[in-house]
């Protein structure tokens, strides 16, 4: 089916975990005539959910994408680009990963259940991201379904701008208009009273509407003239619009599928994408237009690393058309790459397509030197160009893994950079010093599925065990130090001597270099190796063997010989001498402390606070939001060793936490003195 930038609708469907957006997904696909039936969770036949693992955890894991291609009219076709996000938080990297390529985002709630956390979190990322915002209340003709306490609790939370574009009746076994039309019952009262208030929400922000709508009287104003309006509404925030359906019966879905192509936004109305282009000065914003004659712009959103079709890269296109064997560059990179296959999306299905127009979703495979977030583009006048950056949760769960068996090491290595590709929230590290690959993600679970994606998908075992803690060390005073390094062995000797001074600096600053060398006594050429020097003691650390931060280091004095002056010595030099300033100048070992939030059931409170203060926990504050109590701490990492399976057993499986890096602080005297203990042994041996 032929169509233009107009007729496109790109739509992500985020929520809480158990709020029915696969089943919405599969439901939307039927109605749009995509599917001649739709999937189920329990059969393992849904188009979103093809992956092995999702099939057997009954939950997604990743996103999926499928478009929809629709006629409702003879003279009017819609293109819908629909993408499906995981749930949980642990998953959270794909999901927000998503929201770059569409122009609304549809947040689905339980209508068993209300407005839970994920709901809460999914709306403010959405707002961030300047999209448009709507909200899907699933699972109407449920029992237990209390659509007007939902709607309630969602012009509460999310404000008066939450208004209902439909509105359950019979129970739950059909939907209203409340938009197009103003008259009616429904379960929660006359439609005429929610038509109203629409309709008063709208005319709000456009004057030649509200003039027009107090000039109709009685006649009212017909909703097709409303179109400019309420899409400014939508790209304000004024309005966000909610839509009552029963994905599993099909109730609300057609009548669904009918407002996201009558009343959402298509990529010329919404609010302009935040592309930047890089100058001498920083970056600043970019404007494109939706012209297909244009010169591409285009954003890799999504990383597939496919068995069969190889690296896929799936991108949302902003201006110019990519066509099958156009050539294109990546980011700032000189040399192009043909499209030979270009690809529309259906779950694990790929279809060849020959162009891609502004606003549209598609993918190119085997191109080695695409990553999440590259630019694609056809000039080099496109140089420079990347989208604002999406703020991810920071992974700070982590394990050391090493593989099993011999001879696996760099399938490994592979393997694991496969998986960052994919997951913008899944990390690894590697210390050289130790020798020692941490992988990182959001949570205990993020990290088991990724174990098994690394057995199932490239068959790699690998043996886990816990990371070191990313201890650091500082300094508390400012404190003086000296070497002089002096070696004779026969011939031509080494010699060189510093004085520095140490430094604090505030928590995050890092590291400073300053050279207040007078009169050459060190002269300019064996600097660098002062420094080099002191960055060794940097790195390794020096009184625990964790790399020192938030310290100044000032070279002041020193002497040199005219023959036996040399690199190497200068390096020892200014090494020892830092070595003698921190001793001076009370080290101290800082450890990581993290914001952590935990939702548990009200009952259990106490248990949970009582937890965290036997973790040394700051309570910052607590939360009661419908029958959860939110507890907010600060922590050491170091002690939430556990921390997972104790909230698990308090809370009978319903407790919930996130954490995110906050600062470093001072380890407690006894937690130091033990780690420098352990450390002194094995410098001694070095």
């Amino acid at each position: 089916m032929s169509y233009a930038t107009h007729d496109i609708r790109n739509v992500a469907l985020a929520g809480h975990p158990g709020a029915g957006k696969t089943t919405l997904f599969e439901a939307l696909l039927h109605a749009g005539g995509a599917l001649t039936s739709a999937g189920t969770i329990e059969r393992g036949t849904t188009v979103s959910d093809f992956d092995p693992m999702e099939k057997a955890r009954g939950h997604s894991m990743d996103i999926a994408i499928a478009s929809i291609d629709h006629a409702p009219t003879s003279d009017r076709a819609f293109h819908l680009n629909l993408i499906d996000t995981p749930g949980y938080p642990e998953f959270r990297g794909p999901a927000l990963s998503a929201l770059a390529a569409v122009e609304t985002a549809v947040i689905v709630v339980d209508a068993d259940t209300g407005v839970e956390h994920g709901t809460v979190r999914l709306m403010e990322r959405a707002k961030e991201r300047g999209l448009c915002r709507a909200i899907v209340v699933n699972k109407i003709d449920h029992e237990q379904a209390d659509c007007a306490r939902v709607l309630a609790q969602l012009r509460e939370i999310f404000g008066p701008e939450v208004l209902p574009l439909n509105l359950p009746a019979d129970g739950g076994r059909r939907v209203v208009d409340c938009f197009g039309s103003g008259t009616g019952e429904s379960d929660l009262g006359p439609v005429a009273d929610w038509h109203q208030r629409i309709l008063d929400q709208v005319v709000e922000v456009d004057e030649a509407a509200m003039e027009h709508y107090l000039e109709s009287g009685e006649a009212g104003i017909p909703p097709q003239e409303l179109h400019d309006a309420f899409e400014q509404c939508l790209r304000e925030g004024h309005l966000v619009p909610v839509c009552f359906v029963s994905a599993r019966s099909g109730v609300g879905v057609q009548e669904l599928l009918e407002i996201t192509e009558r009343l959402f936004p298509d990529p010329t109305e919404a609010n302009p994408p935040p592309l930047l282009k890089r100058n001498g000065h920083g970056d600043e914003p970019l404007a494109t237009r939706a012209d297909a004659g244009g010169h591409v712009i285009a954003d890799v959103f999504k990383i597939v690393n496919d068995p069969f079709v190889g690296k896929l890269g799936v991108f949302r296109v902003y201006q110019g058309t990519v066509r099958r064997d156009s050539q294109l560059f990546v980011d700032d990179g000189r040399k192009s790459f043909k499209v030979g296959h270009l690809f529309k999306l259906r779950g694990k299905e790929h279809a060849e397509i020959e162009e891609a127009i502004p606003g549209d979703i598609a993918a190119v495979a085997k191109i080695e030197d695409l990553h999440f977030d590259a630019v694609l583009h056809d000039s080099h006048d496109e140089d420079g160009v990347h989208l604002a950056p999406t703020e991810f949760p920071r992974p700070m769960f982590g394990l050391a893994v090493q593989a099993a068996s011999r001879g696996q090491e760099q399938k490994l290595s592979q393997a694991l950079q496969k998986l960052t590709e994919e997951d913008p929230a899944f990390l690894v590290d590697h210390n050289v010093e130790l020798n020692e690959t941490v992988i990182r993600g959001l949570s205990d679970l993020h990290l088991r599925v990724m174990l098994d994606r690394l057995k199932d998908r490239f068959g790699v075992d690998v043996a886990t065990r816990p990371p070191r803690i990313a201890y650091r060390e500082t300094v508390s005073t400012r404190a003086e130090g000296h070497h002089r390094h002096k070696k004779q062995t026969g011939g031509a000797g080494q010699f060189g001597e510093v004085f520095l001074r140490v430094e604090p600096l505030p928590r995050g600053s890092g590291f400073e270099f300053v050279d207040e060398v007078k009169g050459g006594t060190i002269p300019g050429q064996f600097l660098p190796a002062v420094e080099k020097g002191v960055r060794q003691v940097l790195q390794g650390g020096a009184i625990s063997g964790h790399p020192l931060q938030d310290v100044r280091v000032v070279v002041y004095d020193g002497k040199h010989h005219p023959v036996d002056s040399k690199e190497i010595a200068f390096v020892t030099a200014g090494r020892k001498a830092f070595l003698d300033a921190i001793a001076k100048a009370r080290p101290q070992v800082l450890e990581p402390i993290v914001d952590l939030e935990v939702g548990a059931p009200e009952a259990q409170l106490g248990d949970v606070t009582g937890s965290l203060a036997s973790r040394r926990a700051r309570i910052t504050g607590t939360d009661s939001v419908h029958g959860e109590v939110v507890v907010k701490a600060q922590v050491p990492m170091s002690e939430l060793d556990g921390f997972a399976a104790e909230l698990k057993s308090l809370t009978a499986g319903k407790g919930r936490y996130a954490l995110d890096f906050s600062h470093y602080e001072p380890v407690p005297p006894p937690v130091q003195q033990k780690l420098v203990e352990a450390y002194k042994p094995k410098h001694e041996e070095e």
